[in-house]
């Protein structure tokens, strides 16, 4: 059991997606995250060990080596479809309730904004880290937001801008969460966002990196 988690863990964390992936060249003609992930649950693994013996720790570390900038987005990006493509086989237990997530968590790239690296980013890591993320995409209006909330109580809600033009509308989505959900949970991020800002508008956590909205959203699990 422990070896081919590890071997799971081990893909994810070096982004071999599955086997026909050339990257990375040493694991060229081998498994990768797809076919292990498939592999455990036929072993009978559940699939609640995979993610929390395997991909979470993979993406952790993932999270750690961006923030340290010992990789870049590229080698993120790649990760991250890896985790994707194990967690393909998993989310059917996830939405049948056999197995439960962590929460749920709603993001977006606020109106008037049409930039999603970072918000992928945020989204593929806050996955990997055993959430069950809704991506609204990018231009998403207040309206758009409120009606995911409405729609998901208690869910935790992300807003990302990189335009300090759009920031306004991060402002103005904020506010309009706090007047009708007032103990919501606000991330904010982008590049011209700050913990200043974030605190000027409300919001409840920020972060320069994925990394760091894993850790603030582990700390509202119960």
């Amino acid at each position: 059991m422990s070896d081919i988690l590890n071997r799971l863990s081990h893909c994810v964390e070096f982004g071999k997606i599955d086997k026909l992936s050339p990257y990375p060249p040493d694991l060229k003609g081998q498994d990768g995250a797809d076919e292990l992930a498939r592999q455990a649950l036929d072993m009978g693994i559940k699939p609640g060990d995979i993610l929390d013996l395997a991909l979470i720790p993979a993406m952790a570390v993932v999270g750690e080596k961006f923030s340290k900038k010992e990789i870049y987005v590229p080698q993120m990006l790649m990760a991250a479809k890896s985790m994707s493509s194990a967690m393909k086989h998993l989310k059917p237990y996830f939405k049948s309730g056999e197995t439960k997530l962590k929460g749920k968590f709603v993001i977006g790239t606020v109106s008037g904004d049409l930039h999603d690296i970072g918000k992928n980013l945020v989204a593929m890591m806050i996955e990997g880290g055993g959430w069950e993320v809704i991506d609204l995409g990018v231009d998403v209006s207040t309206d758009k937001f409120m009606k995911a909330i409405d729609e998901n109580p208690g869910i935790v809600i992300g807003l990302s801008a990189l335009l300090t033009t759009t920031m306004e509308n991060m402002k103005k989505t904020v506010a309009a969460v706090r007047e009708k959900h007032p103990g919501s949970k606000i991330l904010v991020g982008g590049a011209p966002v700050t913990m200043e800002y974030c605190e000027k508008i409300g919001a409840d956590f920020y972060s320069p990196d994925p990394q760091g909205a894993v850790k603030y959203l582990n700390t509202l699990v119960i």
